[in-house]
């Protein structure tokens, strides 16, 4: 009796033990183990890091570290360290860390309006892992630019501006081949139909796409704009566009960031490929990121007769539009007027 009594209060002291480590190692895996307080916070591994590297890129988020790197170590997380954009939720356990961890997240880039191509991939770089120069490197390799029908001059126009989705440790080469892809899928069988109707390829599409880009940020002007410009090119006539002034003296000077806002006459004369009042044709590539509609409003222009526009100072953003030299002058005595009451020099 007394042997069964001490049997039966071990058999309880085992269960009761046995209770209370089950209990510890739930809590150890399952209780919340964060301490920020968004609903979730996003933390970016490096290629190539370890285990220990992942610990201090966490720390500041996880409340328990011996809980975390106990689990960690259970699922042989240390051994399997992933690189990438991970999402980790408030209130996760170590469970959740661990498992978030093992799974990354796209992220969505985006890019416009940039000038020249080390602006874009700096915008870039900004959004992933590969640095900017790295990117630079990977987008002008010749062999990649021999390949797809590129160069220096008009690499620029591969990038559509629009959001893409890449994971944040994706390499510059893979990040390169992916915009080359998404430019060869932006050129389907209409929009090449349509540049061929207009006795263009893809990429003086792009080159004048920046131009009418530039000239006017009002979408709904833009076919009208691109209709003066195609109209001039159909005549043997200059460009003459004031964007690309603007855009061969920052070229020269190397200073992408100065504010030009008035084109002197003594402007007209620099002498570079992108000086439309100096050269015939279109500059050797774009002058800027075109987005699509400025693309697809050369791609469909409007049909009139205007060969000349300035700037209207009655409809502020868009231009008045003329077809001969004398109702052109009357409208840009007007702007001249205008921007010499307003005091603008440069």
């Amino acid at each position: 009796m007394k042997l069964r009594r001490i049997v039966g209060i071990f058999s309880l002291v085992v269960v009761i033990g046995g209770s209370i480590y089950g209990y510890m190692i739930y809590k150890q895996i399952f209780s919340p183990n964060t301490k920020f307080s968004d609903s979730r916070i996003a933390v970016y591994i490096p290629t190539g890091s370890d285990f220990a590297e992942v610990q201090e890129i966490v720390k500041p988020y996880v409340e328990d570290m011996e809980k975390f790197n106990s689990v960690a170590e259970k699922k042989e997380y240390p051994t399997n360290v992933k690189a990438g954009k991970f999402v980790i939720k408030n209130g996760a356990n170590s469970n959740d860390i661990v498992n978030a961890l093992r799974q990354p997240v796209p992220v969505d880039i985006a890019f416009n309006n940039q000038e020249t191509l080390e602006r874009a991939v700096g915008r870039i770089s900004h959004q992933i892992e590969p640095d900017s120069l790295t990117l630079l490197q990977a987008f002008t390799d010749k062999k990649f630019l021999e390949d797809n029908g590129f160069n220096e001059d008009n690499v620029l126009s591969m990038f559509i501006p629009n959001t893409y989705e890449f994971f944040w440790n994706t390499s510059a080469t893979k990040v390169r081949d992916k915009m080359a892809k998404e430019y060869r899928k932006f050129w389907n069988e209409d929009r090449l139909a349509k540049a061929k109707a207009l006795n263009l390829t893809p990429l003086q599409v792009s080159a004048l796409a920046s131009i009418v880009h530039k000239e006017t940020v009002k979408t709904d002007e833009r076919p009208r704009v691109a209709g003066v410009y195609l109209n001039r090119l159909a005549k043997g006539m200059k460009l003459e566009a004031d964007p690309t002034v603007i855009y061969a003296m920052k070229k020269q000077s190397g200073d992408f960031d100065q504010v030009i806002k008035r084109v002197l006459f003594k402007d007209l004369v620099i002498d570079s490929p992108y000086n439309m009042y100096k050269y015939e044709g279109l500059p050797p590539g774009p002058i800027a990121m075109p987005d699509i509609t400025a693309i697809d409003a050369v791609l469909n222009p409007e049909k009139h007769n205007y060969i000349y526009f300035c700037a209207s100072v009655t409809n502020f953003g868009y231009h008045e539009f003329a077809v001969t030299p004398a109702q052109h002058e009357v409208n840009r005595q007007k702007y001249v007027a205008w921007v010499n009451k307003m005091g603008i020099k440069r």
